[in-house]
């Protein structure tokens, strides 16, 4: 019987996990750190990440494709050795634990700074804490489901920013390459930071019912956050001029600040709720890779336990470290440079090991 088969995930639901972890990760703030960097051009910038990004999740398919029924870290300890396992499982939690720390607190930060500027943090930290731990301690199969329902939920908020193309001027986007090609090369690391989630395939490929679409799945999520992304950022690049965008922290939302209706008033406060909705499509199954990780080093199978510490370690820590914007700033730079070698570059060196170790195995069968 599959270790993981208890608690398998559908094709749709793969790629709404990974494809949600990966929205929550720029959604917000990514068309204003692309305006800084490349102008206009920035657009450009996630083109090229997504293509980085793609090639690196179908490497990661191809790696796990060596041992279909385990996790990355079944596959070190079948390759290198127990002590591999260990320390990949170690890692890959503090990493988690990080990512999920700091995007659970920088959606606390936007809540504060556009809703409920009065409320302490640890307040509306315990009031996410609370429907996020009922959510995850579901495992892997629930994660998803609740990943794939957001996305139904949200699916009329791209459209509805098409409203704002009344009051557009397309000719903001030329011309192209305005300044050359360095500044969009520079715009090219928040992209790659903003395409960071695919890397939880390397824990999710175990739990995929059907394996064989695991490429063409990691594709469409990728595609999907493309879509998205490129979407807001060209609605904000022609709805601002060059030098505008870069004067606010989520251009997305005050855009819609423009936006009046006979019925709503302030329509960001409703596109807010909704954005945090999808926000927690990253840090829930964030959350619980990185217990999945500890669980997995210790050889337990429950994680409810063990998520209620994480959770109440979540809350107290507020108390003590008083997050600020620019705390998450550093906070994010750190988790996109280890992103980049775990998510980026390692696909590639644990190819390449096991690609040699087979082989080196089939020469000695052979003589």
């Amino acid at each position: 019987m599959k270790k993981y088969a208890f608690n398998d995930i559908t094709l749709m639901q793969y790629i709404f996990l990974i494809a949600g972890i990966q929205l929550g990760v720029g959604l917000l703030q990514l068309p204003r750190e692309l305006a800084e960097l490349a102008g206009t051009d920035g657009w450009i910038a996630i083109l090229i990440g997504f293509v980085i990004a793609t090639c690196s999740s179908l490497m990661i398919v191809q790696v796990m494709k060596r041992y279909p029924d385990g996790t990355l870290f079944d596959l070190l300890k079948r390759y290198v050795g127990k002590w591999a396992g260990q320390a990949a499982a170690l890692l890959t939690a503090l990493y988690f634990a990080f990512f999920s720390y700091t995007i659970m607190v920088r959606a606390v930060l936007f809540v504060r700074s556009w809703i409920l500027p009065k409320t302490p943090d640890f307040v509306m930290l315990i009031l996410l804490a609370i429907p996020s731990y009922l959510i995850a301690r579901g495992g892997v199969r629930v994660l998803g489901r609740y990943a794939e329902l957001v996305f139904y939920i949200t699916l009329w908020m791209p459209f509805f920013y098409l409203l704002s193309l009344r009051e557009s001027n397309w000719l903001y986007m030329l011309p192209l390459f305005k300044e050359g090609l360095q500044p969009i090369l520079l715009a090219v690391k928040p992209s790659l930071f903003a395409f960071l989630g695919f890397e939880a395939a390397f824990l999710f490929y175990p739990f995929l019912k059907s394996k064989q679409y695991a490429s063409q799945g990691i594709i469409v999520a990728n595609t999907l956050t493309l879509l998205v992304y490129l979407h807001v950022t060209l609605t904000c690049n022609v709805f601002y001029s060059p030098d505008t965008i870069t004067h606010f922290n989520e251009p997305p939302v005050n855009v819609l600040k423009t936006m009046e209706f006979r019925f709503i008033e302030r329509l960001e406060i409703v596109f807010l709720s909704f954005f945090i909705m999808t926000i927690s499509t990253t840090w829930l199954p964030v959350i619980y890779l990185s217990v999945f990780s500890i669980n997995w080093m210790f050889g337990k199978e429950d994680h409810r336990k063990l998520l209620q510490w994480f959770m109440l370690l979540l809350v107290v820590s507020v108390l003590f470290i008083k997050p600020t914007f620019n705390k998450t700033d550093k906070w994010i730079e750190i988790v996109s440079l280890i992103g980049i070698f775990f998510g980026y570059l390692s696909p590639y060196v644990l190819w390449l090991y096991v690609w040699l170790h087979d082989r080196l195995r089939w020469r000695r069968r052979g003589a």
